[in-house]
């Protein structure tokens, strides 16, 4: 059974940065497909950032795209995602998640993943 665990979230003006982690266990994620979500209050769970199993090509959602990055180690079983020049509009609770099956379907795409964490709360204040 693989679990996914985010950690790095917590409370940071404005212009400020973050970096979340998110640590796989049960198994390796190396051909998993690795992506980024986040929730506000009272808005849907929106795309941020995602990257395949095989490396190479990010993708980013156009509200972050130059001020956050995804990276994964697959050694170390970990994704983690680099949040700089931070707003108060990116305040959400920020998911990792997994595609563990081929699908086709754009990575950006939430409904593609099956395997969620549980969230870590980013709070950017002004």
């Amino acid at each position: 059974q693989v679990q996914l665990v985010e950690s790095g979230g917590g409370l940071v003006q404005a212009g400020g940065s973050l970096r979340l982690s998110c640590l796989a266990s049960g198994r390796t994620i190396s051909t998993f497909d690795m992506g980024w979500f986040r929730q506000a209050p009272g808005k849907e769970r929106e795309f941020v950032a995602a990257m395949y199993w095989s490396g190479g090509t990010t993708y980013y959602a156009d509200s972050v795209k130059g001020r956050f990055a995804i990276s994964r180690d697959n050694a170390k079983n970990t994704v983690w995602l680099q949040m700089n020049s931070l707003k108060p509009e990116d305040t959400a609770i920020y998911y990792c998640a997994s595609r563990t099956k081929i699908v086709a379907a754009p990575i950006t795409r939430a409904g593609s993943y099956n395997l969620w964490g549980q969230g870590t709360q980013v709070t950017v204040s002004s």
